[in-house]
């Protein structure tokens, strides 16, 4: 395994807090990490978000749909060079719903980000959940 460069750690480091800040539901702290025309194909609606303030409104409404959120990252790898980067890992999001139910799923997260004013930040970032191609249902109980 090779020794991660210091641009990867500043990364990994910004992921960290971007997953702190989503367990806290701490908005401001969330959306710091993205940037402003940041284009976002997320599972919830719409299909494509093209703005930071766009995607905001996606985080507030799942932030008002449940407490607490849990949400760890599995097998992170992150790839840099030069002033860009991206990475991609599985996410297991638990979680209870203001309804009562629990929430326990895993999600793929791709995200490329560019160093901008020397700050990574996230440019782009897919969101997606393995579906069963004989339903097409999603599959949420999915393991890594």
């Amino acid at each position: 395994m090779q020794t991660p460069t210091a641009e990867e750690m500043e990364i990994r480091k910004g992921l960290d807090d971007l997953v702190q800040a989503l367990r806290a539901k701490d908005i401001e702290a969330l959306m710091a990490h993205y940037a402003a025309a940041t284009v976002v194909f997320d599972i919830r609606p719409p299909l494509r978000i093209e703005s930071a303030d766009a995607y905001r409104k996606n985080f507030e409404a799942w932030f008002a749909s449940v407490d607490p959120i849990d949400y760890e990252v599995h097998e992170l790898l992150v790839t840099v060079r030069d002033d860009v980067a991206f990475c991609y890992g599985l996410c297991h999001v638990r979680s209870k719903r203001t309804n009562g139910e629990k929430a326990d799923y895993w999600v793929r997260v791709t995200s490329g980000l560019q160093k901008m004013s020397d700050r990574w930040m996230i440019t782009h970032e897919h969101i997606s959940m393995p579906i069963d191609l004989r339903t097409m249902q999603a599959q949420p109980e999915f393991q890594s």
